[in-house]
């Protein structure tokens, strides 16, 4: 008997995990998509040729659902659907700072609860993402859950306690990297390189240097130490990061991340 999931929220997340998901192999007709928008409905029924219908529907018919909206909506998406939920269901949660703990709070006791930290580079496949489980969830749900991520990149299970720091590094991490190649990239231009050969330069410089680090297992600090030659061209630059304390702000912004995933959850 096949596995009904529903995935609500057809926002970037969403639709990446429903693309995801069907290129690892999992057939349409096991999917099914909660949108209340009906031009949404149908592009998304069009592309991808998944049955898409209100949120109640779909939660009342999957073995499975997933929640991809935002912090902010989670309590009304939640107060939507819990009539049509019931034990032995699965909710995996995929919003920044919602616990367990409040979702289960709004759902029939005996529905497990699951809650994901992705992060944005799931649309390429090479996503990282953290699960935890709630009070009612076991290794089985936990599993069925990390397999449905699993389409779309890592995953690492962790206790849930940990998952506000998770959101601060991996799950706003792109961010970080971004505002980093943006710097190097108008760094170059205004070196005088033409803009299209600066963002080649880094992107490359960004892949390679991440690829090195996967396929070494080399720490980081012993492949800066590589690149870095006593009074050479890398050492003066680093010198001027550590003079404008670019690390210490690296830490203090994943702190404040961190903080501002714990509020989420008030």
């Amino acid at each position: 008997m096949s596995s009904l999931t529903a995935i609500i929220g057809a926002g970037v997340m969403g639709e990446t995990l429903v693309s995801g998901l069907l290129r690892s192999g999992r057939p349409a007709a096991e999917l099914l998509v909660g949108e209340r928008r009906p031009e949404r409905a149908t592009e998304l029924s069009d592309k991808y040729g998944v049955t898409v219908a209100p949120n109640t529907e779909v939660a009342s018919r999957a073995d499975t659902v997933v929640l991809v909206v935002k912090p902010q909506d989670m309590g009304a998406v939640i107060d939507e659907i819990a009539p049509e939920l019931r034990p032995g269901q699965l909710l995996v949660t995929l919003a920044a700072g919602i616990t367990t703990a409040f979702i289960e709070a709004r759902v029939p006791a005996g529905v497990a609860v699951v809650r994901v930290m992705p992060n944005t580079p799931a649309r390429v496949d090479e996503g990282m993402t953290a699960v935890a489980a709630g009070s009612s969830a076991d290794d089985a749900h936990l599993a069925t859950a990390e397999g449905l991520l699993a389409a779309v990149g890592k995953v690492v299970r962790l206790p849930e306690s940990q998952l506000d720091a998770v959101t601060a590094v991996s799950g706003s991490g792109p961010a970080y990297v971004f505002y980093v190649v943006e710097a190097m990239i108008e760094a170059g231009v205004h070196l005088g390189l033409p803009r299209t050969v600066a963002t080649e330069l880094v992107v490359q410089t960004v892949v390679g240097s991440a690829t090195m680090l996967r396929e070494t297992g080399t720490h980081p600090t012993v492949l800066r130490e590589q690149v870095t030659s006593p009074a050479g061209t890398t050492a003066a630059a680093l010198r001027e990061l550590d003079d404008h304390k670019v690390r210490a702000a690296f830490i203090a912004a994943m702190a404040a991340a961190a903080e501002r995933s714990h509020e989420l959850a008030g």
